[in-house]
């Protein structure tokens, strides 16, 4: 059974940056999709990324050029680097793990704890 454990969320000024880590327990994990969801207080999770066992990321378009997702499959370990942070950016950020590439994260069914990133203006 995998495991998910993320770090790295803190409070930032805005035009900072953070990177976010993923740590996974098992060796399936590099067999699995890589995604990654935020939720703001009062609305719905929503996509931020995914990477393929193979390195192959997608991003949504809020995100796009600004964040980078990675990861390490001999440590088992998926990144998010965050970059020229904005305060909308601000949520609880989830990392997940899925077997399709898809942006809907009921597809996903092991879930990390969630890791809070706040951006101030």
């Amino acid at each position: 059974q995998v495991e998910l454990v993320e770090s790295g969320g803190g409070l930032v000024q805005a035009g900072g940056s953070l990177r976010l880590s993923c740590a996974a327990s098992g060796r399936m994990f590099r067999t699995y999709v890589g995604g990654w969801f935020r939720q703001a207080p009062g609305k719905e999770r929503e996509f931020v990324g995914l990477i393929s066992w193979g390195g192959s990321a997608d991003y949504a378009d809020s995100v796009k050029g600004r964040f980078t997702i990675s990861r390490d499959n001999a440590k088992n370990t998926v990144y998010l680097q965050m970059n020229s942070l904005k305060p909308e950016d601000t949520a609880v950020y989830f990392c997940a793990a899925g077997n399709r590439l898809t942006r809907y994260h009921e597809d996903y069914h092991i879930w990390g704890q969630g890791t809070q990133v706040t951006i101030s203006s």
